[in-house]
């Protein structure tokens, strides 16, 4: 075989996983396809793939009568993608996901988000995607099982956090099942899990989202610390003059912020709003 072939071969069995990419490459095709199958919660919709690497979910992805698109950073797995499977080509999307426009990846039509998800930025993804959620009526696929567990948390576990909070507010997580470190080249250091989340029926939460999503942030910056130490600071910045005695008396702010519910994060954010209006920018 000539030199540039063998050459050429051996550059399509591997990319090499950059670690400032977070990349896991999944080596077991079974995950890959039960991974992959999980979009057909919603086989009305096209599918948008993050982080496709060698392409070991893109394959099953790929069998599925809809459209199909994938995101790439990687110049490598750009690639290897466009030489394995030529019939990528118009469906690769060069660029961070964290970046895209998402409303002209189908045209503004919904779709359904997966992926292998690089662990560095799996948080930043699911916050992406809350901005994104009306184009977003689904998403699956595999992150960490710690960050994972967070999502799926209910009030009153270690685990419950911003994650929980923010995405339960708009979305229904399901933790499907957990992957072990083995089945990856180079295996992380931690477990993985697969989940799906699927939209709700909430279409307002009945206050200021951005100040939610403050309430939310401050709250659970020193999570030790009961809610009126937390919450604190968000007051005087709202009201650097008001005296917030009276307001921080209510029993509520002697829980910590993983003892609230989603409800109680909402009527919180309500009553700030409605005592600090003016002041709410």
């Amino acid at each position: 075989m000539p030199r540039k072939n063998t050459h050429y071969y051996l550059h399509m069995r591997t990319v090499k996983a950059k670690k400032f990419l977070g990349q896991h490459f999944l080596t077991d095709l079974d995950i890959a396809k039960r991974i992959a199958d999980t979009v057909d919660a919603r086989p009305d919709l096209p599918v948008l793939e993050v982080g496709p690497g060698m392409g070991v979910m893109t394959q099953f992805l790929m069998q599925k009568p809809r459209p199909l698109r994938v995101v790439e950073l990687d110049d490598e797995s750009v690639d290897f993608l466009r030489r394995k499977w030529p019939e990528l080509e118009d469906s690769i999307i060069e660029d961070d996901f964290l970046k895209m426009h998402l409303d002209r990846t189908f045209d503004g039509q919904p779709f359904v988000l997966t992926g292998n998800y690089p662990y560095n930025i799996s948080s930043q993804i699911f916050f992406k995607m809350l901005d994104n959620k009306e184009l977003i009526p689904c998403c699956t696929g595999m992150i960490q099982k710690e960050v994972a567990d967070r999502i799926c948390a209910r009030p009153g576990s270690k685990a419950y956090g911003i994650l929980s909070v923010l995405l339960q507010a708009w979305y229904t997580p399901e933790y499907l099942f957990t992957v072990e470190p083995h089945v990856f080249n180079p295996p992380p250091k931690v477990r993985s899990a697969v989940i799906r989340l699927t939209r709700n029926d909430t279409q307002s939460l009945g206050c200021d989202e951005t100040l939610f999503k403050r309430v939310v942030k401050t709250t659970f910056n020193q999570r030790r610390k009961t809610l009126r130490n937390n919450i604190r600071p968000l007051l005087n910045e709202l009201a650097p003059l008001a005296d917030h005695t009276t307001f921080l008396a209510d029993p509520l702010f002697n829980l910590r912020p993983e003892q609230l519910s989603l409800m109680q994060f909402i009527g919180l954010t309500q009553a700030i709003q409605i005592r600090y209006n003016r002041n709410i920018t």
